[in-house]
């Protein structure tokens, strides 16, 4: 397994509890074959330009190993996701199993 970094910008509308689901599909995700190293949640912070209409975003940042088949799951469904305004998935070379 390999060492990546999953950072997520939710939509900032979602409450708590809209905002715990997504979340924990994503931990769900990537359990099936990998394991969760550490979370780290920025908060809400103005984003750079629009994006979909929001100024904003609830920014989240995941470090996690996992297979390159989680990874490929991981992406499509953070694609087809609503409440994800933008993601970003990238594999760690500085982090060894």
């Amino acid at each position: 397994m390999k060492a990546y970094e999953l950072m997520l910008i939710i939509v900032p509308t979602l409450d708590d509890e809209a905002r715990s689901a997504v979340l924990e599909k994503t931990r769900g995700i990537i359990t099936v074959d990998g394991t969760v190293d550490s979370e780290d949640a920025w908060g809400k912070r103005r984003l750079a330009y629009e994006i979909e209409g929001h100024t904003d975003g609830d920014y989240h940042v995941i470090q996690f190993h996992a297979t390159t088949a989680v990874v490929a799951e991981l992406d499509r469904v953070l694609r087809i996701t609503d409440q994800i305004v933008r993601f970003m998935i990238v594999r760690r070379d500085d982090i060894k199993v």
